[in-house]
């Protein structure tokens, strides 16, 4: 079986509030700086990988001119909200030790998407995947999906996809894999029997 996983929310922690929160105090500038960067229609290009974060946030310092230091602030630190999430890495080597193969299908950022490969030595467990950044296609349209099934020569009906949007789990069932919501990683571990 093939298993592939998402990796914001599934693999590694993504979430732009509870990140805001540890670098500002003011509820203003937290739901200011949310809608301005990762709301924003520029957040899906750099995810296609079509800008640049610096051409990205040279756009937010024109949205938003008196946020100039809590949005350079913001973009310097992306970095720290990217913390892996235990309890779904620590299934990765039971799932390669029952013989199963392990890939990635995750929309992401250029230099994110480097960063967290280099930073996390679990991801030398995985097979393949694909980010949406290097092919400039992002979830859920069907093209990473077949690029992904394509690139390694996988069988749908023997893929399992564990996404935490419920829109990427239709996407690819449309597919023909066998998609799954994740919730947490207890929704994987029925998979390891």
């Amino acid at each position: 079986m093939n298993f592939i996983f998402d990796i914001g929310n599934v693999l590694i922690n993504f979430k732009p509030i509870v990140f805001l929160e540890t670098l500002f105090n003011e509820q203003i500038v937290i739901d200011k700086l949310n809608k301005t960067i990762f709301m924003s229609p520029e957040w899906l290009k750099l995810d296609q990988g079509v800008i640049t974060p610096q051409e990205a946030q040279e756009i937010f310092y024109i949205r938003e001119p008196n946020y100039r230091a809590e949005i350079q602030l913001t973009m310097s630190k992306l970095k720290d909200m990217l913390t892996p999430i235990p309890e779904t890495i620590k299934l990765l080597p039971q799932i390669k030790n029952l013989g199963h193969k392990l890939y990635y299908l995750s929309n992401y950022h250029k230099e994110l998407s480097r960063y967290i490969f280099n930073e996390y030595s679990f991801f030398s467990l995985f097979d393949g995947g694909v980010f949406s950044c290097d092919i400039h296609v992002i979830k859920p349209s069907s093209e990473i999906y077949r690029h992904l099934l394509q690139k390694y020569k996988l069988s749908p009906k023997d893929s399992l996809f564990f996404d935490d949007m419920e829109q990427n789990i239709v996407a690819a069932q449309k597919e023909g894999i066998n998609g799954i919501l994740f919730t947490d990683a207890k929704c994987v571990k029925p998979f390891l029997l």
